[in-house]
């Protein structure tokens, strides 16, 4: 997740990147940090990629991502949870990479 200043205030986007297409495949944006802004996003990859089952999702360990919710929608999709190790960036390099370029809202 990361956040963006708008003309209105500030809102927050989450992205699920699809490693091999090395492209955002789900999106979403929200004026609160709470499960569904990342729910959301993955519902939308979901709908657009049908991923196979057993296919791994990375992300860190954020609440939102370690939820209930999030956790029971990854079930659904029969999809493979897996989460950072604590306190290591690297392990979830290729979301750092896309936040590191400037998000502006024009």
């Amino acid at each position: 997740m990361s956040y963006i200043r708008t003309g209105e205030g500030w809102l927050y986007l989450a992205v699920v990147i699809d490693l091999f297409l090395r492209k955002v495949i789900g999106w979403s944006m929200d004026t609160s940090m709470k499960t569904d802004l990342v729910s959301s996003a993955l519902k939308m990859a979901i709908r657009i990629r049908k991923p196979f089952p057993r296919l791994i999702h990375h992300s860190d360990r954020g609440v939102q991502y370690s939820s209930y919710k999030y956790q029971n929608e990854l079930s659904k999709a029969k999809m493979i949870c897996s989460l950072s190790r604590k306190g290591n960036c690297w392990d979830n390099s290729v979301a750092e990479s896309f936040f590191s370029r400037p998000l502006s809202a024009s």
